[in-house]
């Protein structure tokens, strides 16, 4: 065999081993399994650190949970208004304007020999609210008029005169002594008068 010839053979066989070698190592190569497990490789991952704000999960119905803030506001409170007549005014009313039902007592006066007490009163109708006073002012004439009150009338009365938020009878005399001591109070009551045109009741009106 020439030097040729043998050259070609020696590079020959080393193309043939290499290819051996090559296909040894694939992947595909069942003759390189010998049965023993091939290690996995794993990847550690660090747990997940807990959130500071946990959230409420959504409910079912897929609508977004609500926002809990822990403070409850407070509810609204609308206070009733004082209803008011059409046309209220504070000016003095005429003759024509007063309540023909009511009047503010100021003084009472007695006349030897008379069976009836006379009340100094004045006339009047209430009139418009007003922000610096409880409910509605009691508006009067500026003139003062006597009326004749019989000693058995019917009276009923709350505070000031009395203790009581609500009207309870009181006798004529108490209300007699309450009313010397106050002079000019201006108590407002509703009246009735008898068949002598006398007064036979009175109520005091704390409020309209």
């Amino acid at each position: 065999m020439n030097v040729t010839a043998r050259r070609s053979a020696a590079v020959l066989t080393a193309v043939v081993l290499g290819s051996a070698a090559l296909t040894a190592c694939g992947p595909e190569d069942s003759s390189a399994d010998t049965g023993a497990a091939k290690p996995t490789a794993t990847v550690s991952h660090p747990p997940a650190a807990p959130s500071a704000h946990p959230t409420t999960p959504a409910p079912a119905t897929g609508t977004a949970a609500p926002v809990r803030t822990g403070v409850t506001p407070a509810a609204k409170v609308k206070l009733p208004s004082i209803p008011v007549k059409p046309g209220c005014s504070n000016k003095r009313p005429t003759p024509e304007q007063v309540d023909p039902h009511t009047f503010a007592v100021y003084r009472y006066e007695t006349i030897p020999g008379d069976s009836h007490i006379n009340l100094v009163l004045e006339h009047g109708r209430w009139g418009c609210p007003s922000a610096d006073a409880d409910g509605l002012p009691y508006v009067t004439t500026g003139e003062q008029a006597r009326w004749a009150m019989d000693q058995a009338t019917y009276i009923t009365a709350t505070t000031p005169i009395t203790d009581s938020p609500v009207n309870k009878r009181i006798g004529v005399q108490e209300f007699l002594n309450w009313v010397k001591a106050h002079p000019d109070s201006g108590l407002v009551f509703r009246y009735e008068t008898g068949d002598d045109g006398a007064i036979h009741r009175l109520d005091e009106v704390y409020a309209p």
